[in-house]
Protein backbone atom coordinates (compact mmCIF):
# COMPACT_ATOMS: atom_id res chain seq x y z
CA UNK A 1 0.00 0.00 0.00
CA UNK A 2 2.73 2.30 0.70
CA UNK A 3 5.96 2.83 -1.60
CA UNK A 4 9.78 3.51 -0.46
CA UNK A 5 8.73 7.59 0.35
CA UNK A 6 5.44 6.37 2.32
CA UNK A 7 3.26 8.62 0.52
CA UNK A 8 1.90 6.56 -2.54
CA UNK A 9 -1.67 7.39 -2.19
CA UNK A 10 -1.06 11.25 -2.54
CA UNK A 11 -0.44 12.47 -5.83
CA UNK A 12 2.91 14.20 -6.56
CA UNK A 13 2.74 17.81 -6.37
CA UNK A 14 4.21 19.14 -9.59
CA UNK A 15 6.30 21.61 -7.56
CA UNK A 16 8.36 18.52 -6.38
CA UNK A 17 9.92 17.96 -8.90
CA UNK A 18 13.89 18.37 -8.92
CA UNK A 19 13.88 20.38 -12.12
CA UNK A 20 11.85 23.19 -9.79
CA UNK A 21 14.40 24.38 -7.52
CA UNK A 22 12.60 27.42 -6.56
CA UNK A 23 9.44 28.34 -5.26
CA UNK A 24 6.55 29.42 -6.65
CA UNK A 25 5.58 33.02 -6.02
CA UNK A 26 2.62 33.32 -4.94
CA UNK A 27 -0.23 36.30 -6.67
CA UNK A 28 -1.92 38.87 -4.31
CA UNK A 29 -5.24 37.26 -3.59
CA UNK A 30 -2.93 33.95 -2.41
CA UNK A 31 -3.15 31.65 -5.41
CA UNK A 32 0.32 30.42 -7.02
CA UNK A 33 1.72 32.00 -10.11
CA UNK A 34 2.37 29.88 -13.15
CA UNK A 35 5.91 29.06 -13.61
CA UNK A 36 7.81 29.79 -17.08
CA UNK A 37 9.53 26.83 -17.27
CA UNK A 38 6.13 24.46 -17.26
CA UNK A 39 5.52 23.01 -20.56
CA UNK A 40 2.97 24.14 -22.42
CA UNK A 41 0.36 21.47 -21.41
CA UNK A 42 0.65 18.68 -18.77
CA UNK A 43 -1.98 16.23 -20.41
CA UNK A 44 0.50 14.28 -21.63
CA UNK A 45 1.83 13.18 -18.26
CA UNK A 46 -1.46 12.63 -17.40
CA UNK A 47 -2.43 10.09 -19.90
CA UNK A 48 0.41 8.30 -19.05
CA UNK A 49 -0.57 7.56 -15.63
CA UNK A 50 -3.68 6.36 -16.73
CA UNK A 51 -2.24 3.84 -18.64
CA UNK A 52 0.51 2.30 -16.52
CA UNK A 53 -2.40 2.23 -13.89
CA UNK A 54 -4.52 0.47 -16.48
CA UNK A 55 -1.78 -2.13 -16.69
CA UNK A 56 -1.00 -2.39 -13.07
CA UNK A 57 -4.98 -3.24 -12.82
CA UNK A 58 -4.41 -6.30 -15.86
CA UNK A 59 -1.83 -7.94 -14.36
CA UNK A 60 -3.67 -7.80 -10.10
CA UNK A 61 -6.29 -9.37 -12.21
CA UNK A 62 -3.84 -11.90 -13.73
CA UNK A 63 -2.48 -12.76 -10.71
CA UNK A 64 -5.83 -13.05 -8.83
CA UNK A 65 -7.22 -15.57 -11.15
CA UNK A 66 -4.14 -17.97 -11.88
CA UNK A 67 -4.22 -17.74 -7.48
CA UNK A 68 -7.38 -19.80 -7.87
CA UNK A 69 -6.03 -22.45 -9.92
CA UNK A 70 -9.31 -23.26 -11.94
CA UNK A 71 -7.64 -21.40 -15.34
CA UNK A 72 -4.26 -21.85 -16.06
CA UNK A 73 -4.72 -19.28 -19.13
CA UNK A 74 -5.66 -15.38 -19.34
CA UNK A 75 -8.52 -14.85 -20.91
CA UNK A 76 -8.04 -13.41 -24.06
CA UNK A 77 -9.81 -9.86 -22.68
CA UNK A 78 -7.00 -9.86 -19.93
CA UNK A 79 -3.74 -11.13 -22.34
CA UNK A 80 -4.04 -8.59 -24.55
CA UNK A 81 -2.74 -5.06 -23.96
CA UNK A 82 -5.22 -2.90 -22.92
CA UNK A 83 -5.99 0.17 -25.67
CA UNK A 84 -4.07 3.06 -25.57
CA UNK A 85 -6.03 5.94 -24.54
CA UNK A 86 -7.16 8.24 -27.07
CA UNK A 87 -5.01 11.57 -27.50
CA UNK A 88 -6.67 14.09 -24.80
CA UNK A 89 -7.83 16.95 -27.04
CA UNK A 90 -6.42 20.43 -26.01
CA UNK A 91 -9.12 21.34 -24.03
CA UNK A 92 -9.76 18.80 -21.19
CA UNK A 93 -12.18 19.46 -19.28
CA UNK A 94 -12.09 19.46 -15.32
CA UNK A 95 -13.67 16.69 -14.45
CA UNK A 96 -11.56 14.23 -17.11
CA UNK A 97 -8.79 15.42 -15.30
CA UNK A 98 -10.12 14.86 -11.66
CA UNK A 99 -11.12 11.05 -13.29
CA UNK A 100 -7.54 10.75 -14.51
CA UNK A 101 -5.89 11.92 -11.33
CA UNK A 102 -8.34 9.40 -9.10
CA UNK A 103 -7.30 6.27 -12.04
CA UNK A 104 -3.74 7.22 -11.09
CA UNK A 105 -3.85 6.84 -7.09
CA UNK A 106 -5.96 3.82 -7.39
CA UNK A 107 -3.08 1.72 -9.65
CA UNK A 108 -0.29 2.84 -6.99
CA UNK A 109 -2.62 0.93 -4.86
CA UNK A 110 -3.18 -1.91 -6.57
CA UNK A 111 0.83 -2.32 -7.47
CA UNK A 112 1.37 -2.01 -3.49
CA UNK A 113 -1.29 -5.18 -3.13
CA UNK A 114 1.29 -6.96 -5.89
CA UNK A 115 4.42 -7.02 -3.47
CA UNK A 116 2.17 -9.39 -0.71
CA UNK A 117 2.13 -13.34 -1.10
CA UNK A 118 -1.29 -15.17 -2.11
CA UNK A 119 -1.51 -18.29 -1.45
CA UNK A 120 -4.38 -20.21 -3.48
CA UNK A 121 -7.43 -21.82 -2.10
CA UNK A 122 -8.25 -25.16 -2.18
CA UNK A 123 -11.81 -24.44 -3.28
CA UNK A 124 -12.51 -22.71 -5.98
CA UNK A 125 -15.00 -19.08 -6.28
CA UNK A 126 -15.98 -17.11 -8.30
CA UNK A 127 -14.31 -14.05 -9.65
CA UNK A 128 -15.04 -10.80 -7.65
CA UNK A 129 -15.98 -8.60 -10.69
CA UNK A 130 -16.61 -9.10 -14.24
CA UNK A 131 -14.37 -8.08 -17.12
CA UNK A 132 -15.40 -5.98 -20.11
CA UNK A 133 -15.07 -6.87 -23.73
CA UNK A 134 -12.72 -4.59 -24.04
CA UNK A 135 -10.59 -6.04 -21.43
CA UNK A 136 -10.71 -3.38 -18.70
CA UNK A 137 -12.68 -4.11 -15.13
CA UNK A 138 -16.33 -3.10 -14.87
CA UNK A 139 -16.30 -0.98 -11.16
CA UNK A 140 -18.80 -0.06 -9.36
CA UNK A 141 -18.39 3.94 -9.47
CA UNK A 142 -19.40 6.02 -12.05
CA UNK A 143 -15.21 6.80 -13.09
CA UNK A 144 -14.58 3.17 -14.70
CA UNK A 145 -11.99 2.34 -12.13
CA UNK A 146 -11.22 -1.17 -10.90
CA UNK A 147 -12.17 -1.68 -7.00
CA UNK A 148 -9.63 -1.76 -4.54
CA UNK A 149 -8.91 -5.29 -3.09
CA UNK A 150 -9.78 -4.25 0.65
CA UNK A 151 -13.58 -3.22 -0.93
CA UNK A 152 -14.44 -6.43 -2.48
CA UNK A 153 -15.59 -8.08 0.96
CA UNK A 154 -18.38 -5.85 -0.27
CA UNK A 155 -19.34 -7.54 -3.36
CA UNK A 156 -22.96 -9.11 -4.09
CA UNK A 157 -20.87 -12.71 -4.01
CA UNK A 158 -19.71 -12.33 -0.71
CA UNK A 159 -23.33 -11.00 0.52
CA UNK A 160 -25.36 -13.53 -1.08
CA UNK A 161 -25.72 -16.70 -0.01
CA UNK A 162 -25.04 -17.83 4.25
CA UNK A 163 -21.77 -18.71 4.75
CA UNK A 164 -19.97 -17.52 0.87
CA UNK A 165 -16.92 -15.94 0.84
CA UNK A 166 -15.34 -13.78 -2.27
CA UNK A 167 -11.98 -14.92 -2.89
CA UNK A 168 -9.77 -11.85 -2.32
CA UNK A 169 -11.29 -12.15 0.98
CA UNK A 170 -10.06 -15.53 1.92
CA UNK A 171 -6.86 -14.56 0.34
CA UNK A 172 -6.35 -11.69 2.53
CA UNK A 173 -7.03 -13.47 5.40
CA UNK A 174 -5.24 -16.86 4.28
CA UNK A 175 -2.38 -14.00 3.99
CA UNK A 176 -2.28 -13.21 7.56
CA UNK A 177 0.42 -15.27 9.62
CA UNK A 178 -1.98 -15.66 12.67
CA UNK A 179 -4.22 -17.71 10.82
CA UNK A 180 -4.67 -21.13 11.93
CA UNK A 181 -4.42 -24.78 9.74
CA UNK A 182 -8.21 -24.84 10.22
CA UNK A 183 -9.11 -21.96 8.92
CA UNK A 184 -6.49 -22.44 5.80
CA UNK A 185 -8.63 -25.71 5.13
CA UNK A 186 -12.18 -24.93 5.59
CA UNK A 187 -12.16 -21.12 5.08
CA UNK A 188 -12.64 -18.34 7.41
CA UNK A 189 -15.20 -19.69 10.30
CA UNK A 190 -17.63 -16.67 10.94
CA UNK A 191 -19.65 -18.26 13.33
CA UNK A 192 -18.27 -17.13 16.30
CA UNK A 193 -16.74 -18.55 19.23
CA UNK A 194 -18.24 -21.72 20.91
CA UNK A 195 -19.42 -22.05 24.41
CA UNK A 196 -16.41 -23.68 25.93
CA UNK A 197 -14.08 -20.80 24.05
CA UNK A 198 -16.40 -18.04 26.18
CA UNK A 199 -16.46 -20.24 29.31
CA UNK A 200 -12.81 -20.41 29.22
CA UNK A 201 -12.21 -16.84 28.44
CA UNK A 202 -10.79 -14.88 32.02
CA UNK A 203 -13.18 -11.95 31.23
CA UNK A 204 -16.12 -14.07 31.09
CA UNK A 205 -19.19 -13.38 33.28
CA UNK A 206 -21.29 -16.45 34.32
CA UNK A 207 -23.91 -14.11 35.46
CA UNK A 208 -24.55 -12.69 31.93
CA UNK A 209 -25.13 -16.25 30.56
CA UNK A 210 -24.67 -17.71 26.84
CA UNK A 211 -27.68 -15.62 25.19
CA UNK A 212 -26.19 -12.52 26.39
CA UNK A 213 -22.38 -13.47 24.96
CA UNK A 214 -24.11 -15.29 21.59
CA UNK A 215 -25.79 -12.83 18.99
CA UNK A 216 -29.53 -13.69 18.39
CA UNK A 217 -30.35 -13.77 14.60
CA UNK A 218 -32.52 -11.54 13.00
CA UNK A 219 -35.65 -12.66 13.23
CA UNK A 220 -38.54 -11.44 9.83
CA UNK A 221 -41.32 -9.57 11.49
CA UNK A 222 -44.96 -11.55 10.73
CA UNK A 223 -47.29 -9.58 9.30
CA UNK A 224 -50.40 -8.97 11.63
CA UNK A 225 -53.61 -7.89 10.12
CA UNK A 226 -56.73 -6.87 11.73
CA UNK A 227 -58.92 -9.56 13.38
CA UNK A 228 -62.86 -9.74 12.28
CA UNK A 229 -65.32 -7.61 13.28
CA UNK A 230 -62.00 -5.40 15.05
CA UNK A 231 -64.44 -1.91 13.83
CA UNK A 232 -67.84 -3.05 14.09
CA UNK A 233 -67.24 -3.90 17.90
CA UNK A 234 -65.51 -0.47 17.78
CA UNK A 235 -68.54 0.82 16.55
CA UNK A 236 -70.68 -0.53 18.53
CA UNK A 237 -69.02 0.67 21.48
CA UNK A 238 -69.61 4.07 20.05
CA UNK A 239 -72.90 3.56 19.77
CA UNK A 240 -73.38 2.01 23.09
CA UNK A 241 -72.01 4.52 24.83
CA UNK A 242 -73.70 7.59 22.99
CA UNK A 243 -77.00 6.02 23.95
CA UNK A 244 -75.67 5.91 27.53
CA UNK A 245 -75.18 10.05 27.44
CA UNK A 246 -78.76 9.68 26.50
CA UNK A 247 -80.27 8.17 28.96
CA UNK A 248 -78.17 10.36 31.29
CA UNK A 249 -79.80 13.50 29.97
CA UNK A 250 -83.12 12.07 29.61
CA UNK A 251 -82.67 10.93 33.52
CA UNK A 252 -81.12 14.42 34.51
CA UNK A 253 -83.89 16.06 32.83
CA UNK A 254 -86.87 14.47 34.76
CA UNK A 255 -85.05 14.63 37.53
CA UNK A 256 -84.93 18.35 37.11
CA UNK A 257 -88.61 18.62 36.49
CA UNK A 258 -88.94 16.63 39.82
CA UNK A 259 -86.70 18.84 41.38
CA UNK A 260 -84.61 16.29 43.21
CA UNK A 261 -81.90 17.82 40.84
CA UNK A 262 -79.69 18.66 43.26
CA UNK A 263 -77.53 16.30 43.53
CA UNK A 264 -77.15 15.33 40.27
CA UNK A 265 -76.05 18.54 38.98
CA UNK A 266 -73.67 19.03 41.13
CA UNK A 267 -71.44 20.88 38.31
CA UNK A 268 -73.81 23.24 37.64
CA UNK A 269 -72.77 24.50 41.30
CA UNK A 270 -69.57 25.76 40.26
CA UNK A 271 -70.89 27.46 37.05
CA UNK A 272 -70.75 30.95 37.21
CA UNK A 273 -74.44 32.27 36.07
CA UNK A 274 -75.22 35.30 33.72
CA UNK A 275 -75.43 38.68 35.45
CA UNK A 276 -78.98 39.95 35.67
CA UNK A 277 -80.31 42.71 33.66
CA UNK A 278 -80.82 44.57 37.22
CA UNK A 279 -79.76 43.67 40.14
CA UNK A 280 -82.02 43.46 43.50
CA UNK A 281 -80.31 46.10 45.57
CA UNK A 282 -81.32 48.52 42.15
CA UNK A 283 -84.52 47.20 41.89
CA UNK A 284 -86.36 49.59 44.49
CA UNK A 285 -84.43 53.12 43.09
CA UNK A 286 -85.77 52.69 39.50
CA UNK A 287 -88.69 51.70 37.47
CA UNK A 288 -87.71 49.56 34.77
CA UNK A 289 -86.16 45.84 34.11
CA UNK A 290 -82.82 46.82 32.65
CA UNK A 291 -80.65 49.60 33.46
CA UNK A 292 -81.30 51.07 30.23
CA UNK A 293 -83.92 52.97 31.93
CA UNK A 294 -81.63 54.89 33.87
CA UNK A 295 -81.56 56.95 30.59
CA UNK A 296 -84.87 58.66 31.52
CA UNK A 297 -84.84 60.90 34.60
CA UNK A 298 -88.15 60.13 35.42
CA UNK A 299 -87.65 56.32 35.80
CA UNK A 300 -85.56 57.33 38.88
CA UNK A 301 -86.41 56.96 42.28
CA UNK A 302 -84.40 58.81 44.74
CA UNK A 303 -86.49 61.88 45.64
CA UNK A 304 -89.62 60.63 45.01
CA UNK A 305 -92.30 60.06 48.06
CA UNK A 306 -92.18 56.00 47.39
CA UNK A 307 -88.20 55.84 47.43
CA UNK A 308 -87.08 53.13 49.72
CA UNK A 309 -84.63 55.84 50.60
CA UNK A 310 -85.68 58.08 53.75
CA UNK A 311 -84.11 59.64 56.98
CA UNK A 312 -84.42 56.78 58.96
CA UNK A 313 -81.64 54.33 59.38
CA UNK A 314 -81.95 50.45 59.29
CA UNK A 315 -79.95 48.37 61.47
CA UNK A 316 -80.27 44.86 60.28
CA UNK A 317 -80.48 41.74 62.46
CA UNK A 318 -77.53 40.58 63.92
CA UNK A 319 -76.93 36.47 63.32
CA UNK A 320 -74.44 34.66 65.26
CA UNK A 321 -72.01 33.44 63.58
CA UNK A 322 -72.36 29.15 62.44
CA UNK A 323 -68.75 28.37 64.27
CA UNK A 324 -69.76 30.01 67.57
CA UNK A 325 -72.31 26.72 68.22
CA UNK A 326 -69.41 24.21 67.93
CA UNK A 327 -66.78 26.38 70.52
CA UNK A 328 -66.73 24.98 73.89
CA UNK A 329 -68.63 26.33 76.58
CA UNK A 330 -66.68 28.49 79.14
CA UNK A 331 -66.44 26.76 82.31
CA UNK A 332 -67.54 28.81 85.43
CA UNK A 333 -64.74 29.62 87.83
CA UNK A 334 -64.46 26.93 91.18
CA UNK A 335 -65.37 29.02 94.25
CA UNK A 336 -64.09 27.32 97.81
CA UNK A 337 -66.90 27.24 100.56
CA UNK A 338 -65.87 30.37 102.42
CA UNK A 339 -65.91 32.27 99.11
CA UNK A 340 -69.52 30.92 98.25
CA UNK A 341 -71.09 31.88 101.63
CA UNK A 342 -69.52 35.39 100.98
CA UNK A 343 -71.20 35.60 98.00
CA UNK A 344 -74.77 34.82 99.15
CA UNK A 345 -74.24 37.23 102.05
CA UNK A 346 -73.38 39.91 100.29
CA UNK A 347 -76.13 39.11 97.53
CA UNK A 348 -78.95 38.88 100.94
CA UNK A 349 -78.17 41.89 102.20
CA UNK A 350 -78.18 44.19 99.14
CA UNK A 351 -81.82 42.44 99.11
CA UNK A 352 -82.76 43.26 102.22
CA UNK A 353 -81.26 46.85 102.41
CA UNK A 354 -83.42 47.40 98.99
CA UNK A 355 -86.60 45.78 100.82
CA UNK A 356 -86.25 47.95 103.55
CA UNK A 357 -85.80 50.97 101.36
CA UNK A 358 -89.31 50.01 99.60
CA UNK A 359 -91.16 49.85 103.41
CA UNK A 360 -89.65 53.60 104.41
CA UNK A 361 -91.24 54.61 101.18
CA UNK A 362 -94.46 52.70 101.99
CA UNK A 363 -94.41 50.59 98.69
CA UNK A 364 -94.61 47.90 100.26
CA UNK A 365 -95.91 46.62 104.32
CA UNK A 366 -93.95 45.71 106.74
CA UNK A 367 -93.68 42.60 107.35
CA UNK A 368 -94.65 40.54 110.41
CA UNK A 369 -92.73 39.63 113.24
CA UNK A 370 -91.22 36.37 112.93
CA UNK A 371 -91.12 34.49 116.35
CA UNK A 372 -89.17 31.31 116.79
CA UNK A 373 -89.51 29.41 120.12
CA UNK A 374 -85.69 30.41 120.69
CA UNK A 375 -87.00 34.20 120.79
CA UNK A 376 -90.74 33.83 121.93
CA UNK A 377 -90.07 35.45 125.35
CA UNK A 378 -87.74 38.52 123.55
CA UNK A 379 -90.33 39.52 121.56
CA UNK A 380 -93.50 38.33 122.96
CA UNK A 381 -92.54 39.14 126.26
CA UNK A 382 -95.73 40.48 127.82
CA UNK A 383 -98.34 38.26 126.06
CA UNK A 384 -95.99 35.32 126.75
CA UNK A 385 -96.39 36.08 130.66
CA UNK A 386 -100.03 36.05 130.57
CA UNK A 387 -100.82 33.19 128.44
CA UNK A 388 -97.58 30.82 127.31
CA UNK A 389 -99.47 28.05 126.15
CA UNK A 390 -101.73 29.94 123.54
CA UNK A 391 -98.53 31.63 122.17
CA UNK A 392 -96.46 29.02 122.15
CA UNK A 393 -99.35 27.52 119.86
CA UNK A 394 -99.66 30.19 117.60
CA UNK A 395 -95.54 30.64 117.48
CA UNK A 396 -96.17 26.59 116.38
CA UNK A 397 -98.65 27.46 114.02
CA UNK A 398 -96.38 30.24 112.10
CA UNK A 399 -93.13 27.91 112.33
CA UNK A 400 -95.41 25.23 110.02
CA UNK A 401 -97.27 27.74 107.73
CA UNK A 402 -93.88 29.14 107.00
CA UNK A 403 -92.01 25.98 106.04
CA UNK A 404 -95.52 24.49 103.70
CA UNK A 405 -95.18 27.94 102.07
CA UNK A 406 -91.71 27.50 101.15
CA UNK A 407 -91.81 23.16 100.12
CA UNK A 408 -94.86 24.55 97.94
CA UNK A 409 -92.41 27.04 96.62
CA UNK A 410 -90.27 24.22 95.73
CA UNK A 411 -92.30 22.27 94.20
CA UNK A 412 -93.69 25.17 91.99
CA UNK A 413 -89.98 25.83 90.65
CA UNK A 414 -89.91 22.21 90.22
CA UNK A 415 -90.25 21.36 86.17
CA UNK A 416 -92.40 18.07 85.84
CA UNK A 417 -91.21 14.97 84.41
CA UNK A 418 -92.26 15.54 80.64
CA UNK A 419 -90.35 18.98 81.05
CA UNK A 420 -87.55 17.31 82.50
CA UNK A 421 -87.33 14.49 79.25
CA UNK A 422 -87.38 17.90 76.78
CA UNK A 423 -84.92 19.17 78.80
CA UNK A 424 -82.78 16.23 78.75
CA UNK A 425 -83.16 16.06 75.22
CA UNK A 426 -82.41 19.41 74.35
CA UNK A 427 -79.09 18.82 76.17
CA UNK A 428 -78.03 15.95 74.46
CA UNK A 429 -78.99 17.05 71.29
CA UNK A 430 -77.22 20.23 71.54
CA UNK A 431 -74.25 17.71 72.83
CA UNK A 432 -74.45 16.38 69.58
CA UNK A 433 -74.67 19.24 67.28
CA UNK A 434 -70.69 19.98 69.28
CA UNK A 435 -69.64 16.60 67.46
CA UNK A 436 -70.40 13.08 67.10
CA UNK A 437 -67.83 10.47 68.74
CA UNK A 438 -67.47 6.95 68.33
CA UNK A 439 -66.80 4.45 70.32
CA UNK A 440 -66.31 -0.01 70.15
CA UNK A 441 -66.41 -2.44 72.90
CA UNK A 442 -65.38 -5.76 72.88
CA UNK A 443 -66.97 -8.32 75.54
CA UNK A 444 -66.20 -12.10 75.60
CA UNK A 445 -69.22 -13.14 77.09
CA UNK A 446 -72.78 -11.81 77.88
CA UNK A 447 -74.21 -14.89 79.42
CA UNK A 448 -75.37 -12.50 82.14
CA UNK A 449 -78.77 -11.16 81.35
CA UNK A 450 -78.57 -8.15 83.23
CA UNK A 451 -75.74 -6.65 81.39
CA UNK A 452 -76.94 -7.12 78.19
CA UNK A 453 -80.24 -5.37 79.57
CA UNK A 454 -78.00 -2.37 81.05
CA UNK A 455 -76.05 -1.82 77.29
CA UNK A 456 -79.49 -1.62 75.73
CA UNK A 457 -81.29 0.77 78.43
CA UNK A 458 -78.23 3.13 79.00
CA UNK A 459 -77.92 3.79 75.41
CA UNK A 460 -81.30 4.61 74.92
CA UNK A 461 -81.15 6.72 77.90
CA UNK A 462 -77.74 8.55 76.78
CA UNK A 463 -79.58 8.97 73.22
CA UNK A 464 -76.74 6.98 71.54
CA UNK A 465 -77.13 5.01 68.22
CA UNK A 466 -75.53 1.90 67.23
CA UNK A 467 -75.55 -2.16 67.64
CA UNK A 468 -74.65 -4.58 70.12
CA UNK A 469 -73.80 -7.79 68.27
CA UNK A 470 -73.93 -11.31 70.02
CA UNK A 471 -71.84 -13.60 68.26
CA UNK A 472 -70.76 -17.40 69.98
CA UNK A 473 -66.76 -16.00 70.33
CA UNK A 474 -66.82 -12.57 71.22
CA UNK A 475 -69.20 -9.88 71.88
CA UNK A 476 -69.37 -6.28 70.27
CA UNK A 477 -71.05 -3.02 71.05
CA UNK A 478 -70.25 0.13 69.13
CA UNK A 479 -72.05 3.11 69.78
CA UNK A 480 -72.10 6.74 68.81
CA UNK A 481 -73.20 10.50 70.04
CA UNK A 482 -72.21 13.17 71.48
CA UNK A 483 -69.49 13.68 73.75
CA UNK A 484 -71.31 13.60 77.41
CA UNK A 485 -73.52 10.84 76.59
CA UNK A 486 -70.21 9.15 75.26
CA UNK A 487 -68.17 9.87 79.07
CA UNK A 488 -71.33 8.39 80.27
CA UNK A 489 -71.54 5.20 78.93
CA UNK A 490 -67.78 4.97 79.19
CA UNK A 491 -67.63 5.00 82.83
CA UNK A 492 -70.62 2.26 82.80
CA UNK A 493 -68.93 -0.27 80.33
CA UNK A 494 -65.60 -0.09 81.98
CA UNK A 495 -66.07 0.74 85.44
CA UNK A 496 -69.86 -0.07 86.78
CA UNK A 497 -70.68 -3.12 85.47
CA UNK A 498 -68.93 -6.01 86.99
CA UNK A 499 -68.37 -8.30 83.62
CA UNK A 500 -67.24 -11.39 86.08
CA UNK A 501 -70.56 -11.67 87.88
CA UNK A 502 -73.09 -14.11 87.14
CA UNK A 503 -76.54 -13.59 88.85
CA UNK A 504 -78.44 -16.63 86.97
CA UNK A 505 -80.96 -17.26 84.77
CA UNK A 506 -83.30 -14.15 84.25
CA UNK A 507 -87.12 -14.12 83.39
CA UNK A 508 -86.95 -13.98 79.55
CA UNK A 509 -89.91 -13.37 77.48
CA UNK A 510 -91.74 -16.27 75.37
CA UNK A 511 -90.58 -16.03 72.03
CA UNK A 512 -87.18 -13.95 72.30
CA UNK A 513 -84.51 -15.85 70.68
CA UNK A 514 -81.83 -15.50 73.42
CA UNK A 515 -83.90 -17.63 75.33
CA UNK A 516 -83.06 -20.50 72.85
CA UNK A 517 -79.52 -20.05 72.25
CA UNK A 518 -76.84 -21.87 74.63
CA UNK A 519 -74.30 -19.86 74.68
CA UNK A 520 -76.11 -16.97 75.78
CA UNK A 521 -77.68 -18.61 79.13
CA UNK A 522 -76.44 -18.19 82.51
CA UNK A 523 -76.50 -21.94 82.86
CA UNK A 524 -74.58 -25.00 81.77
CA UNK A 525 -76.59 -27.25 79.61
CA UNK A 526 -74.55 -30.43 80.39
CA UNK A 527 -73.79 -29.69 84.26
CA UNK A 528 -76.68 -27.13 84.77
CA UNK A 529 -74.67 -24.79 87.04
CA UNK A 530 -73.97 -21.72 86.31
CA UNK A 531 -71.36 -20.35 84.15
CA UNK A 532 -67.89 -19.17 85.44
CA UNK A 533 -67.62 -15.65 84.10
CA UNK A 534 -64.13 -14.89 86.37
CA UNK A 535 -62.47 -14.07 83.15
CA UNK A 536 -64.78 -12.29 81.11
CA UNK A 537 -63.24 -8.93 80.27
CA UNK A 538 -64.85 -5.57 77.96
CA UNK A 539 -62.05 -4.17 75.94
CA UNK A 540 -62.43 -0.53 74.82
CA UNK A 541 -61.14 -1.30 70.81
CA UNK A 542 -61.30 2.02 69.37
CA UNK A 543 -62.93 5.76 69.81
CA UNK A 544 -62.87 8.76 68.15
CA UNK A 545 -64.40 11.86 66.24
CA UNK A 546 -66.45 10.93 63.33
CA UNK A 547 -68.34 13.02 60.38
CA UNK A 548 -71.56 12.00 61.21
CA UNK A 549 -74.30 9.34 62.52
CA UNK A 550 -73.71 6.09 60.92
CA UNK A 551 -76.82 4.30 62.57
CA UNK A 552 -80.35 5.85 62.53
CA UNK A 553 -81.46 4.61 65.84
CA UNK A 554 -80.35 2.09 68.28
CA UNK A 555 -80.41 -0.95 66.92
CA UNK A 556 -80.38 -2.79 69.70
CA UNK A 557 -78.91 -6.53 70.28
CA UNK A 558 -78.42 -8.49 66.96
CA UNK A 559 -77.83 -12.32 67.32
CA UNK A 560 -75.01 -13.71 64.75
CA UNK A 561 -74.07 -17.12 64.47
CA UNK A 562 -71.47 -16.80 61.80
CA UNK A 563 -69.27 -14.25 61.14
CA UNK A 564 -71.09 -13.41 57.74
CA UNK A 565 -74.05 -12.86 59.41
CA UNK A 566 -72.25 -10.43 62.02
CA UNK A 567 -70.17 -8.48 58.68
CA UNK A 568 -73.55 -7.93 56.97
CA UNK A 569 -75.35 -6.12 59.91
CA UNK A 570 -71.96 -4.21 60.09
CA UNK A 571 -71.93 -3.56 56.45
CA UNK A 572 -75.05 -1.61 56.35
CA UNK A 573 -73.53 1.15 58.40
CA UNK A 574 -70.45 0.89 56.75
CA UNK A 575 -68.22 -0.69 59.63
CA UNK A 576 -67.31 -3.97 59.04
CA UNK A 577 -63.89 -3.55 59.72
CA UNK A 578 -64.56 -2.79 63.11
CA UNK A 579 -64.97 -7.12 63.18
CA UNK A 580 -61.79 -7.69 62.04
CA UNK A 581 -60.54 -5.47 64.57
CA UNK A 582 -62.31 -7.11 67.06
CA UNK A 583 -61.50 -10.55 66.11
CA UNK A 584 -57.64 -10.13 65.88
CA UNK A 585 -57.53 -8.03 69.00
CA UNK A 586 -57.64 -10.77 71.87
CA UNK A 587 -54.57 -12.93 69.33
CA UNK A 588 -52.26 -9.47 69.79
CA UNK A 589 -52.94 -9.56 73.44
CA UNK A 590 -50.55 -13.08 73.93
CA UNK A 591 -47.54 -11.70 71.93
Amino acid sequence: MADVSGNSLKRPHPENDDSNTQKRSRSNHGSPLPTQSAPPSGKVDIEKMVAEARAKAEAVRARLQAARGGASTISPAASSPSPTPPAASSAMSKLEQMKARVAAATGRANAAVQQRPIVPSPTPQPPPFEDDEDGSSRARGGLDVGLHPALLSDTVEFRGGKGRQSVQSRNRHSESPFVSGRQDRAGLDLSGPSIEEIKNNPYYDPSLGPKATIAKPRQTRQLLFNQKGKYIQQAAALRRQAQLEAMKKRIAEKARQAGIDEDLDVEKAFLVPAPPAIEWWDEGLMDGDSYSAIENEQNIKIDTPDSIITIYVQHPVLLDPPQEKLAPVQKPMYLTSKEQAKIRRQRRMADLKEQQAKIRLGLEPAPPPKVKKSNLMRVLGEQAVKDPTAVEARVTKEIADRRSTHEAANEERKLTKEQRQEKLARQQEGDAEKGIFTTVYRIDSLANGRNRFKISKNAEQNALTGVCVMHPKFNLVIVEGGSHSINNYRKLMMNRIDWTENAGPNAVREGNREAQISWLAAEDEQTGDLKDLSSNTCTLLWEGQAKGRNFRKWLGARVCESDSQAKDVLARAKMENFWVLAKSAKQTEYF
